[in-house]
């Protein structure tokens, strides 16, 4: 769906949440927060324990109803009916445990709209892709955590939902199914779905996120592109390996200082070749050195702390 605006058309936005406000009596977890997901991106809700990511997420699909505001999945509330259109992968897991993972995948199948065949024959190829072939008859609760959540996701992934919501989809992981989890999302994101990641994995965002929203006791701290949100804490970093003493300088903020590396914070308009003549100048003598942005895991201690952020 299209609407005209005064200048160009623009896409519908798949989610949409304006002015959005919650609260569970005199506690406010969300205030006035807005953000839109455009069809077809990645988009990145990050944000520390008790931020408002999952609030934000059981708002929009109607599980929790807002103190004030709108939530819309492409252009409405979203309604149940929905459901096959969208992918929702929460981080409280929710399966029937003493059933077989076949039994489980086909059943769900069905609801979202597959044949029996078609439930039964994808169910079988992507658990032989998640190295759980030999497990199709195993009742779930004799499965890992980890091997549950590979299930838990074909159940999502299943029928090519539009809208793919990941609530934490990586947690309790290890780097190899990491890899296979986000290759598979990302497989679904070639096949023009819009995808969400509510994550505390920072280079699952840096890899696949379009934009961000950093979330901080349940206003928005930062939202844009990664570059934006990049350049917006602390823009251009210089990392040099020498010797010797760095002067004082207004050309540059030493933010990581060991003995012979440092990481230097270079303001707007400031060349990195400016620096370095002013430290080759300086007597100092690099042995290297190269240009970055700050990290988002920097930036996400940044915002939160130390405490907070491993909370």
């Amino acid at each position: 769906m299209w609407f005209s605006g005064a200048m160009d058309a623009q896409p519908i936005p798949a989610i949409e949440v304006r002015g959005f406000r919650m609260a569970f009596g005199d506690q406010v977890v969300i205030d006035d927060l807005s953000f839109a997901v455009r069809p077809g991106e990645t988009f990145g809700l990050l944000g520390s324990n008790g931020s408002g990511k999952t609030t934000t997420i059981r708002a929009l699909l109607g599980i929790y109803t807002p103190t004030a505001g709108q939530l819309l999945v492409e252009g409405r509330r979203f309604d149940p009916a929905q459901g096959s259109r969208l992918g929702y992968l929460p981080e409280e897991r929710g399966l029937y445990r003493k059933e077989s993972v076949l039994d489980v995948m086909t059943y769900f199948g069905r609801l979202k709209g597959l044949s029996r065949e078609q439930a039964d024959g994808w169910s079988r190829a992507y658990l032989e892709r998640v190295g759980l072939a030999g497990h199709a008859r195993t009742r779930l609760d004799k499965l890992s955590g980890g091997q549950q959540q590979k299930v838990q996701l074909g159940v999502t992934i299943m029928n090519s939902p539009d809208i793919l919501i990941l609530d934490e989809p990586t947690k309790g992981f290890d780097p190899v199914n990491r890899r296979l989890l986000m290759d598979l999302v990302d497989e679904q994101r070639s096949q023009g779905a819009t995808v969400v990641m509510v994550t505390h994995q920072m280079d699952e965002v840096e890899r696949l996120c379009d934009r961000i929203l950093l979330l901080k006791d349940g206003r928005a701290e930062a939202y844009g592109t990664v570059a934006e949100v990049q350049d917006a804490f602390g823009g251009r970093r210089m990392r040099v390996t020498f010797s010797g003493v760095l002067p004082a300088s207004a050309n540059f903020r030493v933010a990581v200082g060991e003995r012979n590396y440092a990481e230097l914070e270079l303001p707007d308009g400031v060349e990195p070749n400016l620096v370095v003549r002013e430290l080759l100048d300086a007597g100092v003598r690099l042995r290297g050195f190269s240009t970055a942005r700050m990290s988002l895991d920097e930036i996400f201690l940044k915002v939160y702390g130390e405490q907070e952020a491993a909370a």
